[in-house]
């Protein structure tokens, strides 16, 4: 197998691990909002929200900060949520750009 080959199918082994899980904390339902137009915020928002679920973002590649944050839009815009605020963030031992937080509806 030719290296440029091998180099092709690492890279897609690594990125196609990424992933963004949620855990559905909230009762109910909403209806699903516009990902363009979720929020990642770092901070406790003022006004009033009731958390929808928690999520943990893993294995994106480091320099991807935006990537990441699209990703967690999409898997909480169907829940309803208007924002998304990361607790925590970094890169692990290995490289990989990683969050945990939870997706929020103002109320």
């Amino acid at each position: 197998m030719k290296s440029s080959n091998l180099l092709v199918i690492l890279f897609f082994l690594l990125v196609g691990c990424a992933a963004v899980d949620v855990t559905k904390t909230a009762k109910g339902f909403y209806d699903p909002t516009d990902a363009n137009e979720i929020e990642i915020i770092k901070t406790t928002p003022s006004k009033p929200y009731e958390e929808l679920v928690t999520i943990t973002a893993v294995h994106f590649i480091a320099t991807e900060t935006a990537v990441m944050h699209n990703a967690i839009r999409t898997k909480v815009a169907p829940l309803g949520a208007n924002a998304a605020i990361l607790m925590q963030e970094g890169i692990d031992a290995n490289g990989f750009r990683w969050a945990m937080g939870v997706a929020i509806r103002y109320k």
